[in-house]
């Protein structure tokens, strides 16, 4: 089984990951965990025995998703407070005038056209469509795997958000139509594109050898995600807590997952060292 594993052509599959999805520049991924890590990594590790490593994968995602649900109630409830003591939302009303004052015919199309890109089909769209390459560039599941997790469980905080907060979105009057009737937190757009940009951006730098490569990359999807959620508020679709807490929200769910496939590279590493190592010894003795 290792030494298959061993035989995958360069840049596919397992060898692919373990050569070179293990480290981000100088760092590699599969060392240097803290107490918490390592009992992550040795739990996840027995899973792998009964599971197999992607099967241990999906399992520790889906339990990333039952703490990311947790986070969004209590997020949900301390928002809830915040912007009812008109905490942090004393900025929505005053952005929301400001964004307002610039608007134009010629702009409001153009940034609902753009805003369009991270709704309800244009970002599943993407996150298919990512996930996709990578899975068939690599030859492997992981990619499908973490986009797909990442993709649904910001599907299911959005909803979960919207539902423990209902909050009204600002009054159509101030708004940009075509209007929107959900509840306004978390704003689905701000949270969908942190999650799925986050987590093709951090696939992509895996495989990025230089500095520019990877700042670049982390670059054009940091612009995609803040763009996003401020067109929502620039439309007077949401209010800007609603995308500050999506922000908010989104970051955390994506480094629940980089954190789980952080421990899945420690585990296959684990597994593919004993192979390795005959292998070496295989090849000095011929």
């Amino acid at each position: 089984m290792m030494a298959e594993e061993l035989r995958d052509p360069p840049e596919k599959g397992v060898t692919g990951e373990l050569q070179q999805d293990r480290a981000i520049g100088d760092k590699d991924l599969t060392r240097g965990h803290t107490r918490a890590g390592r009992f992550l990594a040795d739990t996840l590790q027995r899973i792998s025995r009964r599971l197999g490593p992607n099967g241990a994968l999906i399992l520790s995602l889906l339990a990333g998703a039952l703490i990311a649900a947790t986070l969004t109630y209590l997020f949900a409830n301390v928002y809830d407070a915040v912007t009812r003591d008109n905490g942090v939302s004393g900025l929505d009303h005053p952005v929301l005038d400001a964004a307002q004052s610039v608007r134009s015919p010629a702009l409001d199309a153009m940034v609902t056209a753009y805003t369009n890109i991270g709704g309800g089909v244009g970002m599943p769209v993407i996150a298919v469509t990512a996930l996709v390459i990578l899975g068939l560039r690599r030859r492997s599941w992981t990619p499908v795997i973490l986009v797909a997790v990442a993709g649904l469980g910001s599907m299911l905080m959005i909803t979960a958000g919207k539902q423990l907060v209902g909050r009204s979105r600002p009054e159509h009057i101030d708004a940009v139509p075509p209007f929107e009737f959900s509840a306004a937190f978390p704003s689905g757009h701000a949270l969908g594109s942190v999650v799925v940009a986050g987590i093709v951006a951090y696939l992509v730098i895996l495989r990025r050898k230089t500095a520019w490569g990877r700042f670049w990359t982390v670059a054009v999807a940091s612009l995609f995600a803040v763009s996003m959620g401020l067109s929502r508020v620039y439309l007077g679709h949401h209010w800007l807590t609603d995308v500050l807490g999506a922000w908010a929200l989104g970051g955390a769910w994506l480094v629940l997952v980089i954190t789980v496939h952080r421990t899945y590279l420690t585990v296959r590493e684990r597994r593919s060292a004993p192979g390795r190592l005959k292998l070496q010894a295989s090849r000095r003795n011929r």
